[in-house]
């Protein structure tokens, strides 16, 4: 009798100390859009896209004395892609998005390897895109040092894409896939100081991107673009600041910017208020080289409008963009709040036209939550310029009179352990 409760106290304790070493938990996200002019302006013979779209994901956690291990599988589904019976995802969008190991070094030094989402600071130029149903994530290695409030990164990565099952390949390293921004090879460093009410940051980034000669089939190097610059936050009290100041070049960039700099004020504990400015350059065609910057691997929907005309995806090597923007939040009551911003949009250089008003857009997002979930609503409506429709190749007679877009949103993330 004895020894059957030994083992049951046994038993007992290896589940008390498996949920404190392992966590487990998921996420239920499904989205309905209306789109009728979301990423560019929609003709009046177009009809407006609708879709519900649902993000699933299991994470599992581990923590041991030397290192953490970390593994999120995520499937995306449209409703209705896959026929009734189908015994595989038509789409094929199961995938492994985080799968990473944080293996303690000690004196403050770490090392993380894997799959991981990479986000830093206001993620303008690394953000996890957590909007987007797939997010982003990077195969990368980074050997990080922490400090009291300083903390340095440094990353790299080397992507391949072979697809011979037996492994490496035995000749080359090729690396033929392309498209929104997609590196051969990635390295950079980020350093991070924190006082009591400034934070200040600097990133030094260079990818490499797989060059081919004009037949497009032969190997010839590599394309590098450097990426550097600041990020600086003031906070003192209710009033804060941000500011962006970064610089592109490289073998086909050069002297390419983008300036940021934000205003936040808390005008009462339930109204906030912010105003901000971002210029980002754009492409004069009389210089060989593009003049265009682009924030690469940021979370490109949080600026410039949430409609994404701008950089996501889309308007690279163009003309640049000025985005004047002011915005105020409203705390509704403890479960719920809505946010209002209006952004004014033209372009860095001008269009061939010579014009350069783009538009103003206005967002607006309820949230409320409820007791284990949440429900989020948007509604964006884009008052095109001329400038728009020249830019989006469509014509102001053929445009449709609104171009708006609006979507619903469902957030369930349940902890199975912790």
């Amino acid at each position: 009798m004895k020894k059957q409760y030994a083992i049951l106290v046994l038993f007992l304790g290896s589940i008390q100390w498996m949920q404190a070493q392992f966590s487990l938990d998921g996420e239920f996200r499904p989205r309905t859009e209306y789109r009728h002019g979301f990423g560019s302006v929609i003709p009046n013979a177009a009809d407006a896209g609708f879709g519900i779209s649902t993000r699933a994901r299991l994470n599992a956690g581990f923590t041991a004395e030397a290192y953490k291990f970390y593994l999120s599988l995520q499937d995306v589904l449209v409703w209705g892609e896959n026929r009734q019976l189908l015994p595989y995802d038509q789409n094929n969008s199961f995938a492994i998005f985080e799968a990473w190991a944080d293996i303690n070094l000690g004196s403050g030094f770490s090392t993380k390897l894997g799959r991981q989402v990479i986000s830093y600071d206001d993620q303008r130029i690394f953000g996890g895109l957590d909007w987007a149903q797939q997010g982003r994530n990077h195969d990368a290695g980074l050997i990080q040092y922490k400090k009291d409030k300083f903390m340095l990164d440094l990353g790299l990565a080397f992507s391949q894409d072979y697809s011979d099952p037996t492994g490496f390949r035995s000749v080359g390293t090729v690396y033929n896939t392309s498209g929104f921004f997609s590196y051969k090879s990635m390295q950079y460093v980020y350093l991070k100081q924190a006082w009591e009410n400034f934070s200040g940051s600097l990133i030094l980034l260079n990818t490499g991107f797989q060059k081919f000669e004009v037949d497009n089939e032969t190997p010839d190097g590599v394309n590098s673009l450097q990426t550097l610059g600041t990020h600086l936050d003031y906070k003192n009290g209710d009033f804060g600041v941000a500011a962006n100041a970064f610089l592109q070049t490289g073998d086909q960039v050069k002297s390419a910017y983008l300036l940021g700099l934000d205003f936040s004020y808390k005008a009462s504990p339930k109204v906030s208020l912010g105003a901000g400015l971002e210029i980002i350059s754009g492409n004069d065609t009389s210089t060989s080289k593009s003049e265009a910057f682009f924030p690469l691997y940021g979370t490109n929907h949080k600026f410039n409008g949430f409609m994404d005309y701008f950089y996501v995806g889309n308007h690279v090597n163009n003309v640049g963009l000025i985005d004047v923007h002011v915005s105020a939040n409203f705390t509704l009551s403890e479960t719920s709040s809505l946010s209002v911003t209006a952004l004014n949009f033209s372009g860095e250089e001008a269009l061939a036209s010579g014009e350069k008003s783009l538009g103003t857009e206005l967002d607006l997002v309820f949230s409320k939550k409820f007791k284990g979930y949440s429900l989020v609503l948007g509604y964006s409506q884009m008052f095109v310029s001329d400038g728009m429709y020249e830019l989006k190749g469509v014509t102001d007679a053929n445009a449709a009179d609104i171009q708006n877009w609006a979507w619903a949103m469902l957030v369930l993330k349940p902890k199975f352990l912790n």
